[in-house]
C-alpha cells in the first residue's frame, strides 16, 4: 500500500519520510519504524550561510534528506513480511508503467509547475505538455513513470538473482536493500542530485539506516494510544487527549460549538508545546517528553481553558516539574 502511494505522487513520494508502527502479535507489543532521511553531512550552518541562506531553502535538492522510503519498505518487510519484494512492488510497478492519473494529483502539478521547471528531471516526469497552455497531464490521462519503473525492476531483479543463487527472503530483499544505498541505483541518485546542486553523496546514503523505536503512548479512557517519538509531531495528539481527558466531551454532543472549542483549546495547547519543545531525540538534550505526557501536566493544562470564548494568546506552559529535571535551568 505504502509502494502504490508514494507512486500516485501526491503528498508522499518515494524520497524522504517513512514511519510506521507495527503491532507485533507474538510479542504483544507495538514497533515504532523510522525510515526518515537524515540531513546530508555537508548540509551544515556554515555552507548554508556562505550560499546566503539564514535557513535551509523550502524545495529542491538543498531542502533533500537522503530516501528513506525505499529502505523502510525493505526494512519493514525483512523483518515483519512474509512476502517477497517482487510481490509487494508488484502494484507499485504496475502504476509506474503508467496509470489513468486522478485530478487532485494533476492539478497540484498544474499549480506547482513553476516550481517544478526549476528541476529539469522533475519537469520531465511531471509536465509532459511542456511549452502547452497545460502543461501538467489532464485528469485521467495516462501518467508514466519511467526511470521510477526502471528503479524498482532493478531492485525486484536483485532480489529474484539472490533467491536463484539460494539466500533466503530476508537476505535477498537485503541484497536488494543494498542495490538501492550503495549501487548503481546509489551512484545515478547522486550524480543527477549533486548535478543540480545537491549535497547527498554515496557516504550518506551507504550510512543511513532505518531505526526501530520505542514509540510513546498514553492511555486514554482505557484506550491504549501509540505515536512516533518527538521528531515527529504524532505526541501532540497524546497530549490532546490527556487534555481532553479532564472533560466530559460526550455530555457536550458530537461537533456541538462546546465540543468544537474544547477539542479545539486543547489541541491549540498541544501545537504551542509542541512547537517550544520538539526535537531530534538523537541530539542531547533530551525533550521533557515525560513532562508533556503526564497526567499531572495535563491537569494543568486543561484547568487554563478558558470555557467561554477562544484564547488566541495560548503559549507553551512548563513541564520540567512533571519532568527529572531541567537541564536548561543555567539559562
Amino acid at each position: 500500500m505504502l509502494a502504490a502511494t508514494c507512486t500516485m505522487w501526491d503528498v508522499l513520494s518515494w524520497g524522504g519520510e517513512t514511519q510506521a508502527l507495527i503491532y507485533n502479535p507474538k510479542t504483544k507489543k507495538v514497533i515504532a519504524i523510522n525510515a526518515m532521511g537524515v540531513a546530508p553531512t555537508g548540509a551544515t550552518v556554515d555552507f548554508f550561510k556562505s550560499k546566503g541562506y539564514n535557513f535551509p531553502p523550502e524545495y529542491g535538492p538543498l531542502a533533500a534528506t537522503t530516501p528513506g522510503t525505499p529502505g523502510g519498505i525493505c526494512y519493514m518487510l525483512a523483518n515483519y513480511g512474509t512476502l517477497s519484494l517482487k510481490e509487494v512492488l508488484a502494484p507499485a510497478m504496475e502504476l509506474a508503467a503508467g496509470y489513468p492519473i486522478e485530478a487532485q494529483t494533476a492539478n497540484s502539478m498544474e499549480r506547482g509547475k513553476k516550481m517544478i521547471s526549476q528541476w529539469p528531471y522533475s519537469k520531465a516526469v511531471f509536465l509532459p505538455h511542456s511549452g502547452s497552455k497545460r502543461e501538467a497531464p489532464e485528469a485521467g490521462e495516462i501518467f508514466v513513470q519511467k526511470d521510477l519503473l526502471e528503479t524498482l525492476t532493478k531492485m525486484v531483479a536483485t532480489e529474484q538473482e539472490a533467491l536463484k543463487k539460494g539466500k533466503s527472503r530476508k537476505e535477498a530483499i537485503w541484497a536488494a536493500y543494498d542495490r538501492f544505498y550503495k549501487g548503481d541505483i546509489a551512484k545515478e541518485f547522486v550524480r543527477g542530485c549533486q548535478e543540480q546542486g545537491g549535497l547527498i553523496t554515496m557516504e550518506d546514503l551507504a550510512k543511513w539506516r532505518p531505526v526501530e523505536e520505542e514509540p510513546l503512548h498514553v492511555n486514554y479512557k482505557g484506550v491504549e494510544v501509540y505515536k512516533m517519538q518527538q521528531w515527529t509531531q504524532g505526541p501532540m495528539l497524546l497530549q490532546s487527549l490527556n487534555i481532553l481527558e479532564n472533560f466530559d466531551l460526550k455530555s457536550m454532543g458530537y461537533n456541538s460549538p462546546k465540543y468544537i472549542h474544547t477539542v479545539y483549546q486543547a489541541m491549540s495547547m498541544a501545537f504551542a508545546d509542541r512547537d517550544f519543545y520538539y526535537g531530534d531525540p538523537a541530539k542531547a538534550p533530551q525533550e521533557p517528553m515525560n513532562g508533556l505526557l503526564s497526567k499531572e501536566y495535563a491537569k494543568q493544562r486543561a484547568s487554563q481553558i478558558l470555557t467561554d470564548k477562544n484564547d488566541p494568546n495560548i503559549g507553551r506552559d512548563d513541564p520540567y516539574p512533571f519532568e527529572s529535571g531541567n537541564p536548561y535551568l543555567d539559562v
